[in-house]
C-alpha cells in the first residue's frame, strides 16, 4: 500500500490546504492595544494612569448627571436643588431644562405660537436630511428649497392664512441659528466658487477685486463685521429707511464665509493636476464648460473636508450674534437662567446647548466622511 500525503487526494491532485488565522497579538483589537497602548513600560505607565482618572471622573460624572440628579421641580421652587449643589453628594439640576426649554429653544416668540418654530426646526432638519441624499441631487432639489423656505418665512412671519404676525425682534432661539447658518452657507458657498475663480483669472481687474476683497474680509474678525452691519452701516441709509437687523446681521456672515470658502476652494483649483485643463481645453470646451463639467467637481471632492471643517466652524460661530442682540440658541440659554429662581444652574443649560451644538456638527462630520469614501471610492485599488 503505497503512502499517500494528507494534503493529496487519492487521485494524486493537491487539495488545498485550509486556510490558517494569522496570530492573535498581530492582528485585531490585542495588536492595536500592544502597538498603540502597552509598545513599553513607559507607554504602559501613562496608558494605566490615564484610564484610571478617565474611569473615576466618568464615575463622578454618572453619579452627578444621572444618579444624584433632579429632574424636575415644582413651580420653580429651586430650594431642593441649591440644597443638592451643597451637599456633599452634588447632583445635576435638570429641572431647569425642563421648566426653560421652550424659552431657549424659541426665544421670546410669542409662547402660544411655540409650534411654528418647532415646525420650522423640522423643516430645516428635513431640507438637510433630503440635500444629504445624492438621489435626490436634481433640479427638482431646488424647487424643494425654495417652497421649503417660502413656508419657513410664512410660519415664522405670520401675517397669512391666518397665522398672527410676529416681527423679527421676537424671534429666537434654534431657529434664528438655524436660519444663520443656512442662508449664509447657501449663499456664501456660490460667492467662494465665483471669488476663487476671480483670483485664477487671466483679466487683472477681476483678480485684484478679488484678492482685494479675501484679505480684507479675512484680515478682520467676525464681531467687527457684525458691529459694522448693525451700528455703522445704518449711518449710511438715507433718513426714513432701515434694513432688519438680521439681515445686516445675516450678510455679514456670507461675506465673512465667503472669503473663507473661497481659499478653500482655490487649494482645490490649485490641487488639480494641469493635465486636467489641457485635456478639457483640448475638447474644445468654453471656460464655463470646462468649468462646471470637469474642473469644479473634480476640486470640490479634493477639498470635502476642509470644506466640511469651516462649514462646522460658522455654524457655531453664529453664537457670535448675541453682541448686538440677536437671540441665537446660546444668547437664549444664557437669558434663561438670568431668573434669580435659576441663577447657578448655567452649567446644566450649557451642557443641553452644547448636545445640540454636537448632534448638528457631528452630523455634518459623519455625512462627509462618507461622502468622501464614496466619492474616491474609484481611486481605491
Amino acid at each position: 500500500m503505497s503512502d499517500i500525503p494528507l494534503n493529496t487526494s487519492v487521485a494524486g491532485v493537491p487539495e488545498a490546504a485550509a486556510p490558517r488565522q494569522p496570530p492573535a497579538l498581530t492582528t485585531g483589537p490585542a495588536a492595536w492595544l500592544r502597538a498603540n497602548l502597552f509598545s513599553s513600560w513607559l507607554n504602559t505607565a501613562m496608558t494605566l494612569v490615564l484610564a484610571y482618572f478617565i474611569v473615576r471622573y466618568a464615575i463622578s460624572f454618572v453619579d452627578w448627571a444621572f444618579v444624584n440628579a433632579i429632574w424636575s421641580v415644582p413651580n420653580n421652587q429651586t430650594a431642593a436643588c441649591r440644597a443638592l449643589k451643597t451637599s456633599p453628594n452634588p447632583g445635576a439640576c435638570w429641572a431647569v431644562i425642563t421648566e426653560k426649554h421652550r424659552f431657549i429653544l424659541f426665544g421670546t416668540y410669542p409662547y402660544e405660537e411655540h409650534w411654528r418654530p418647532a415646525v420650522v426646526c423640522v423643516l430645516f432638519t428635513a431640507l438637510y436630511v433630503v440635500s444629504a441624499m445624492r438621489r435626490f441631487w436634481r433640479w427638482e432639489l431646488a424647487v424643494v428649497w425654495a417652497v421649503t423656505l417660502v413656508a419657513i418665512g410664512i410660519l415664522m412671519w405670520g401675517g397669512v392664512f391666518g397665522l398672527s404676525y410676529v416681527p423679527q425682534e421676537r424671534w429666537g432661539g434654534l431657529p434664528i441659528t438655524l436660519i444663520l447658518a443656512t442662508f449664509g452657507l447657501a449663499f456664501a458657498f456660490p460667492l467662494a466658487i465665483l471669488v476663487a475663480l476671480g483670483r485664477r483669472s487671466s483679466m487683472p481687474a477681476i483678480r485684484v477685486l478679488c484678492i482685494a476683497y479675501v484679505e480684507l474680509i479675512r484680515g478682520v474678525p467676525l464681531i467687527s463685521l457684525l458691529f459694522m452691519a448693525s451700528v455703522m452701516f445704518p449711518l449710511f441709509l438715507p433718513e426714513g429707511i432701515n434694513i432688519d437687523k438680521l439681515l445686516r446681521a445675516q450678510v455679514a456672515v456670507i461675506l465673512f464665509a465667503g472669503a473663507y470658502l473661497a481659499e478653500v476652494v482655490r487649494g482645490g483649483l490649485q490641487a488639480l493636476p494641469k493635465g486636467q485643463y489641457e485635456a478639457a481645453e483640448a475638447l474644445g470646451l468654453s471656460y464655463w464648460q470646462k468649468t462646471g463639467f470637469i474642473i469644479l467637481p473634480q476640486a470640490l471632492r479634493l477639498v470635502i473636508p476642509p470644506l466640511v471643517n469651516t462649514f462646522i466652524g460658522f455654524f457655531k460661530d453664529t453664537s457670535l450674534v448675541l453682541i448686538i442682540g440677536i437671540f441665537d440658541l446660546l444668547t437664549a440659554g444664557k437669558t434663561a437662567v438670568v431668573e434669580p429662581a435659576w441663577q447657578g444652574f448655567g452649567v446644566e443649560v450649557y451642557i443641553a446647548i452644547s448636545v445640540i451644538y454636537f448632534v448638528y456638527c457631528f452630523a455634518m462630520s459623519r455625512y462627509s466622511q462618507n461622502l468622501e469614501a464614496e466619492l474616491n471610492r474609484h481611486r481605491v485599488r
